[in-house]
């Protein structure tokens, strides 16, 4: 799968949903785990601001790398954000998109 790095030179990230658990099942509430720690994932939505323009991403951590306290507004600084994109059949529908993937999600304290 190709993993395309993020340049955040000159952007400016902030919580914009604190974390959630991210579900790999809603139905029967299991949770989505990282395949090489085990960890639990989370999802964090974060306003995304860069030349001009500003767009809401969901970047998925796993719970272990997010710190500090991650209220909506709160300026954060992603570490090693991949960008990763995808594509799948579901009943007879084609999707695709872009998903988001952070080595860790931290809190910037003025």
């Amino acid at each position: 799968m190709r993993v395309i790095p993020v340049d955040l030179s000159g952007t400016t990230v902030m919580v914009a949903q604190p974390p959630q658990l991210k579900m790999r099942d809603k139905k029967n509430g299991v949770v989505a785990v990282d395949p090489e720690t085990g960890g639990s994932l989370m999802t964090v939505d974060v306003l995304f601001v860069a030349n001009g323009n500003a767009e809401v991403i969901t970047v998925t951590v796993t719970e272990a790398n997010i710190s500090g306290e991650l209220a909506t507004g709160t300026p954060v600084a992603l570490s090693g954000l991949v960008a990763r994109p995808w594509e799948n059949e579901f009943n007879g529908q084609k999707r695709h998109g872009i998903s988001f993937r952070a080595a860790a999600v931290t809190a910037l304290v003025n």
